[in-house]
């Protein structure tokens, strides 16, 4: 039971983690690089669109 969580659990944190490499406009395959991981946590993203899409911190117009 515990090895169905666990697979669970990690096909969606994979796809999590090629997905923030893809914010800051890096490939998918730098998520098998533990140390650089650490790093990427603590700089910032591109600002902007990239090759794989939109900056999901691009303020649009917000109407209250």
């Amino acid at each position: 039971m515990s090895n169905i969580y666990a697979l669970a659990v990690l096909l969606p944190s994979i796809a999590v983690a090629i997905r923030r490499m893809h914010d800051v406009g890096k490939s998918g395959w730098f998520c098998l690089i533990p140390i650089y991981n650490i790093i990427l946590c603590a700089t910032a993203g591109n600002v902007g669109d990239n090759e794989y899409g939109g900056d999901p911190k691009a303020e649009e117009g917000t109407s209250v």
